[in-house]
């Protein structure tokens, strides 16, 4: 499988020459849905036009010499001094990174307390899948729009993922399309079990952060990350195709809970709480 949001970039780039023809920039997004579709990705459950409006959602990006700028300024320092003494953390930020599948679907097992795959859940592999769509391309014409400049081009340290800084470069900071889709997906997570909605709640907050112990999103790109999947989140309500995924995919974790744990799944929580 593509790394998702390698590829989404590359389309980003590919179409940058492309006027948005309205403020919500439908257009562009139809452009990029349909070179998703020819990747073989799956389309999300949200049309483009019932996105939210991220540049109507969102303020922009802290002004330069402001008390806003000021304080990424500080927390990103407060980032890479982690990043230098935390080890594990640090290495958990570089897992978080990566955006293939089924590597993605793996974040979350501790939290979730189940190993989410195609083969055992494949329900909920979909789901995980199909939203990745709703959620990444909601923070696209926001970044397209101001192309913030990422904290290792500015502060000229290194990220935790060097072969991707030639083209992140290219894409604009704010805000961070990982923690939209982290975070949305936690919340996704978190209807489908609640009983383990703090813990994945939680997780999904930390796959934000990890763009920040990363050097390659500011605090508030993070932030604003999460507020758009909130927002995106909130259409997905309205939408009786996803509410029936997520019904089918409460079935399927409770019918997964109830079966014998393999070899494998096992193996997977061996990390787990370490």
């Amino acid at each position: 499988m593509k790394r998702i949001a390698s590829w989404l970039l590359a389309a980003v780039l590919g179409l940058s020459v492309i006027a948005t023809a309205s403020a919500d920039g439908s257009s562009y997004l139809e452009m990029v849905r349909m070179q998703m579709a020819k990747a073989g990705l799956p389309p999300g459950y949200l049309a483009t036009s019932a996105l939210p409006a991220g540049l109507t959602l969102l303020p922009p990006p802290p002004a330069a010499g402001s008390a806003a700028e000021q304080r990424d300024i500080e927390a990103n320092a407060a980032a890479l001094a982690l990043a230098g003494s935390d080890a594990a953390r640090k290495a958990m930020a570089a897992a978080d990174a990566n955006t293939q599948f089924p590597a993605v679907t793996q974040t979350f097992t501790c939290a979730l307390g189940l190993e989410i795959t195609e083969a055992a859940t494949p329900t909920l592999y979909r789901l995980i899948r199909r939203t990745f769509a709703d959620f990444a391309l909601a923070t696209m014409t926001v970044k397209q729009h101001y192309q913030r400049p990422r904290p290792f081009m500015v502060n000229g340290q290194p990220s935790c993922v060097p072969a991707d800084e030639e083209r992140l470069r290219k894409d604009g900071s704010y805000p961070s399309g990982h923690s939209a889709y982290g975070f949305g997906w936690s919340m996704v997570l978190a209807g489908v079990a609640p009983d383990h909605s703090d813990a994945l709640l939680r997780r999904g907050i930390e796959y934000g952060a990890s763009r920040e112990v990363c050097n390659v999103h500011w605090q508030s790109d993070v932030e604003q990350g999460r507020i758009i999947a909130a927002a995106v989140f909130a259409r997905l309500q309205g939408e009786p195709e996803f509410r029936r995924d997520v019904e089918a995919a409460r079935a399927e974790v409770e019918a997964a809970r109830r079966g014998t744990p393999t070899a494998a799944v096992t193996a997977a929580f061996a990390s787990c709480g370490k």
